[in-house]
């Protein structure tokens, strides 16, 4: 749900767990021994019966739904929700996402807490004395929206704010529909400032369904964060399902790598937004049930005027594992080039998977290329399977990095942002630092305002630096997404 995201809904893949216990992943058969494995949850996990009107009809592209296994995507604990937010100013844009099927269940709890404090990444975000109860459904979320600080708007002013869903006021398209920019003010609603917004509209014939929709207003209707996108209200009139998002200025990180032509990004600014993405998933993360985001990729993160980084597009996200447990057992989806090998291979979800997710973009932006390219010569079409070995050995490193970045970083610092990714990409999840040791390190290399690089840009004598991408990569398979059938499980 960026507004410069994919472009269509093309190169879906699908992959089957078939009963010889074999997975076919890419046209590629794995042999599988953790048949079995993908289905251990434990009692209190088993589905339970689907309310009737969620039901629906398989489309030609789409598979069949299996049932929720818990209501409301989300618990939140020790009082990591939000404060009532309204933004009447500066807001967002999405970025769209093409090809999603399925969304998590949803789980219905009702938390009831004293008034705390959580303290993520230096910030500290209040609790409320009473968490009100997730809605598991439309219905429910009609009856009764839950989320003080969110908005529920009718479909005839969703029609006002996008000048009648004009043509020229959209963002981007995706497979769930179309991003609009829009307006919020006196003419929509008596009382309501001027707020710039960004208004995803899904299409009924999309990949994108109802729970995924609803996933979305559940865990950002209760989770506040400078490095989380803001979501300002809903449309769910009838059969039209709306989010209404803050308006972000400068759009997705994957528009300012991979456009054909654009200004350059220099190494601070990469840096800054590379920062400002790891807080994200480091916040979701330090719950005390934690929230795996399980899409990190570039045309999800969306950048404000100022270059901060803010995570989009919550539909995939999952709770992740509690007490004793390694792991959620679950479908395997996300987009690939970015979704860890060993989620995959089993199906099963950790922390861990985002930070791989995050080696990945890290190394994009190190690199200016593509996660997945089939541009460029065979070797070369993963990024990951071509450069990170190349990581480790400093002359070959040097030569690999984005061009376009000469002259605005030390030897050093190349070096030891390249160690990240590297520790990030490892095969095994557990050589993986976890967000927290991956702020740490990046907030060494956060300067001044007034550092060399920003006098040179300012200078007269500094010209912005236009570049044309390689063709063909607004159709690279970075956007194409990963669907099994392998059945949920805990989470």
């Amino acid at each position: 749900m960026c507004c410069a995201g994919n472009e269509n809904g093309k190169g879906k893949i699908k992959s089957k767990t078939v009963a010889c216990g074999r997975l076919k992943f890419m046209g590629i058969c794995f042999s599988s021994d953790v048949k079995h494995q993908q289905h251990q949850v434990t009692q209190q996990y088993q589905p339970q019966p689907q309310h009737e009107h969620e039901h629906q009809r398989p489309r030609p592209h789409q598979l069949p739904l299996p049932p929720p296994l818990r209501p409301n995507p989300v618990e939140i604990c020790n009082g990591v929700v939000s404060s009532p937010k309204k933004p009447h100013g500066e807001v967002v844009s999405t970025s769209p996402r093409k090809d999603k099927i399925e969304s998590p269940a949803v789980r219905n709890v009702s938390i009831t807490s004293s008034t705390n404090t959580h303290k993520s990444d230096g910030n500290v975000v209040k609790g409320v004395s009473s968490i009100p109860l997730c809605p598991k459904n439309i219905k429910e979320l009609r009856q009764n929206p839950a989320y003080s600080n969110v908005d529920s708007f009718t479909y005839q002013e969703m029609r006002l704010a996008t000048k009648y869903f004009r043509p020229d006021q959209i963002l981007g398209e995706g497979g769930f529909g179309i991003v609009y920019k829009g307006i919020l003010d006196e003419c929509v609603r008596p009382g309501y400032k001027i707020t710039h917004v960004a208004i995803k509209e899904l299409n009924r014939e999309g990949y994108q369904g109802d729970r995924e929709w609803l996933a979305e207003v559940n865990y950002l209707g209760q989770l506040s964060h400078p490095n989380l996108v803001t979501l300002i209200g809903f449309c769910c009139e009838d059969d039209h399902r709306l989010l209404v998002y803050e308006y972000m200025a400068c759009g997705s990180l994957e528009k300012h790598l991979f456009r054909r032509v654009s200004a350059s990004m220099t190494w601070s600014t990469r840096m800054k937004i590379a920062l400002g993405a790891a807080k994200g998933l480091a916040f979701l993360h330090c719950a005390e049930r934690s929230i795996i985001y399980r899409d990190f990729k570039t045309s999800n993160i969306l950048l404000d005027a100022d270059y901060n980084a803010k995570l989009s597009d919550f539909g995939l996200a999952k709770d992740g594992p509690m007490g004793d447990q390694t792991h959620v057992s679950t479908r395997v989806m996300g987009t690939y080039g970015y979704a860890a090998p060993e989620y995959v291979m089993t199906g099963h979800l950790t922390a861990r998977s985002d930070v791989y997710g995050f080696g990945v973009v890290l190394l994009e932006m190190l690199l200016g290329r593509r996660a997945m390219d089939k541009s460029r010569p065979s070797q070369e079409h993963n990024l990951v399977e071509w450069a990170r070995p190349l990581l480790n050995h400093n002359k070959k490193l040097l030569k690999i990095l984005d061009p376009r970045m000469e002259g605005q970083y030390t030897v050093r610092a190349a070096l030891k942002v390249a160690g990240l990714a590297y520790q990030c990409l490892s095969q095994n999840p557990k050589g993986r630092p976890n967000m927290k040791q991956v702020v740490e390190t990046l907030e060494t290399f956060q300067t001044q305002v007034d550092n060399q690089e920003e006098i040179m840009l300012r200078s007269s004598s500094a010209g912005i630096i236009l570049y044309e991408a390689p063709k063909d990569t607004y159709d690279s398979p970075s956007n194409r997404r990963i669907n099994s059938t392998r059945s949920e499980g805990n989470g």
